[in-house]
């Protein structure tokens, strides 16, 4: 039996109630074979990234512990989305409906065509790394450094938070 990894995947939407399709997303990864979800980080608002016009996204993270391996948990990430409705294609860094990004599995590290990890994103994108650093601040991640030193590094700029007063993280690492 596989043992239990942590994992932490990046949620995100800017169409059709943005903030509703993430609290969706988010009890739906409790849904997902041999997979807790065990935490979530409080909800941002965040300007678009890359060049296609767009409305702002709201974004999250979430915090599990699989016995899937990081394929399966891929595999089923993409599942879920297409189970929220998302669509394949559309124009890279345009509108979505939902995202699930695997940011970070267990010690994993991996440079494969399907699959990345960690996130090569996740260093530079503060919609990814203040969420992350709300759950895991302490999270080393593979090959890169802990999140709290890269937040250090990076501005707020773009991004800020939604409900700011009824968050309380649950700060430990998985």
């Amino acid at each position: 039996m596989q043992h239990w990894q942590p994992a932490y995947v990046g949620i995100g939407s800017n169409l059709q109630e943005p903030r509703r399709q993430v609290l969706r997303a988010w009890e739906r990864l409790a849904d997902l074979p041999e997979t807790l979800a065990v935490c979530r980080s409080g909800l941002y608002g965040s300007r678009p990234f890359g060049p296609v016009a767009q409305p702002d996204f709201v974004n999250a993270v979430a915090g599990l512990l699989t016995r899937l391996d990081a394929d399966a948990l891929f595999a089923a990430l993409a599942a879920l989305e297409s189970a929220l409705g998302r669509t394949p294609g559309g124009p890279r860094w345009g509108p979505r409906l939902i995202d699930l990004d695997l940011l970070v599995f267990g010690r994993e590290r991996r440079e494969g065509p399907q699959l990345r990890l960690p996130h090569p994103g996740i260093v530079e994108r503060n919609f990814v790394l203040y969420p992350l650093a709300d759950i895991a601040p302490d999270l080393d991640v593979p090959g890169l450094g802990r999140v709290c030193e890269f937040r250090a590094r990076l501005t707020p700029e773009g991004l800020w938070p939604l409900d700011p007063q009824s968050f309380r993280p649950d700060v430990r690492s998985l």
